[in-house]
């Protein structure tokens, strides 16, 4: 519920700068023409990235699809589930009350519901269960099924033979046993004995909501990087850097785009979320069970901080082109990195003992952001871990968003040429 709340109110804000429109030229006094050096240059650059990529029809687009993922892979299997036929159970004459009950209660322990179908004598059921009409016909002495039972991954009706098959030969055994009536219930119904861990701590294994989150991470950090090389790439070649440097600092201007950015990529993945939480909670979804609060706001945490890391890298890469075959030739070093954090994460999802690989990535900041959300959602991590990664990675972050502010300045207005960092050094 929190979290509902944070989402509801990001996207308000949001929503709220949409819609805010700039006054009229002839309404600006002087002052606001000129961009002063204040706080307010870094708003103004900020409003306007975050105002064109949210307008955008790939950032639309993009977030339908997004959506319809998430919502496909969250209703597909309940609907799948809902639509599941009974096991039609074919039984020769009239079945007993204690028949029935144990065909239905064999169903229910294989998932599935058991519809029983009384055949005139065991030819008319050979041939329902030769045409297809019944899945399997329960006898005295045996259980038929039409095809022999696969070794590999069964079908329900498969799984309802065998653990009909396993209750009836269980009471025959309790019968030949000779037992009293209240011996036999007592048998029946026994219940199993509690397991207790000797190290009580939180469940271990598949978490769906960290995959998604890790898949979420990866997607966006790779689109919103790239966006803001490219972006940075189009001003230096089209030389409007040039005018927005006549009004702006390098540093306001560059920290107004990343922030701007950075925010529409926060508002698409609350988005992302906060519909996956409804969907799943309205249809009745177990897609998501087990999720807490902690794992969704550490998925939210790292994709900030893994995007406050490398944001500014893609930036000074993007002052280095000038063409979009430049670009690509930048970007796929810079995203090696996120494509190795992104496969060990993957394979750490899976896993109910992180290996010490995983341990170690969680503390460098170019893996942190896929590694350290997974161990989150595993239960592997305690909270001064948690801080300790995210601090190195914002005082990474610092001296990296030092470094490229100092790249951008000095390759922003060089042109002709693809720069190289060694021309950059050199002029420093």
């Amino acid at each position: 519920m929190r979290f509902l709340v944070v989402a509801v109110v990001v996207v308000l804000v949001g929503g709220a700068r949409l819609l805010r429109r700039r006054r009229p030229r002839s309404a600006r006094s002087p002052r606001s023409r000129e961009w002063p050096a204040t706080s307010g240059d870094v708003a103004l650059v900020m409003a306007r990235e975050l105002r064109e990529r949210v307008r955008s029809r790939f950032y639309v687009v993009g977030t339908v699809i997004i959506l319809l993922v998430l919502g496909a892979a969250i209703v597909i299997p309940v609907v799948h589930h809902s639509k599941q036929h009974p096991v039609h159970v074919g039984v020769v004459g009239a079945a007993s009350t204690q028949w029935r009950d144990t065909i239905a209660a064999a169903a229910r322990s294989a998932g599935a519901t058991a519809t029983i179908v009384t055949e005139a004598n065991a030819a008319a059921a050979a041939s329902d269960l030769s045409a297809g009409r019944i899945d399997l016909i329960v006898g005295s002495s045996r259980v038929e099924v039409a095809h022999p039972i696969p070794s590999g991954v069964p079908t329900t009706a498969t799984m309802v033979a065998r653990a009909v098959a396993s209750s009836f030969g269980e009471q025959r055994a309790l019968h030949a046993a000779h037992l009293t009536e209240a011996q036999i219930r007592t048998l029946t119904s026994m219940t199993a004995l509690p397991v207790v861990a000797l190290h009580p701590g939180p469940v271990k294994g598949l978490n769906a909501t960290s995959l998604i989150g890790v898949i979420l991470i990866f997607m966006m950090l790779s689109q919103y990087n790239t966006w803001i090389m490219i972006g940075v790439m189009e001003e230096k070649s089209s030389r409007v850097i040039e005018v927005l440097l006549s009004a702006v600092r390098p540093m306001r201007l560059l920290t107004g785009k990343v922030v701007g950015i950075g925010l529409a990529a926060l508002l698409q993945a609350s988005v992302a979320i906060a519909f996956a939480m409804v969907l799943a909670t309205s249809v009745g979804s177990h897609l998501l069970q087990g999720t807490t609060f902690s794992v969704i706001a550490a998925t939210l945490v790292w994709l900030l901080l893994g995007y406050g890391f490398y944001c500014w890298v893609y930036a000074a890469a993007g002052s280095l082109a000038e063409r979009q075959d430049q670009v690509q030739s930048l970007a796929l070093p810079l995203s090696l990195p996120m494509v190795v954090g992104y496969v060990v994460a993957l394979t750490a999802v899976t896993s109910s003992s992180p290996s010490l690989l995983v341990q170690i990535f969680s503390y460098i900041p170019l893996t942190a952001p896929f590694t350290m959300p997974v161990l989150v959602g595993l239960g592997d991590v305690s909270l001064w871990q948690v801080i300790l990664s995210a601090a190195i990675s914002i005082g990474s972050t610092v001296v990296v968003a030092r470094v490229a502010t100092g790249v951008y300045q000095r390759a922003i207005l060089r042109t002709g040429a693809r720069v190289r960092l060694r021309d950059v050094r050199s002029s420093s």
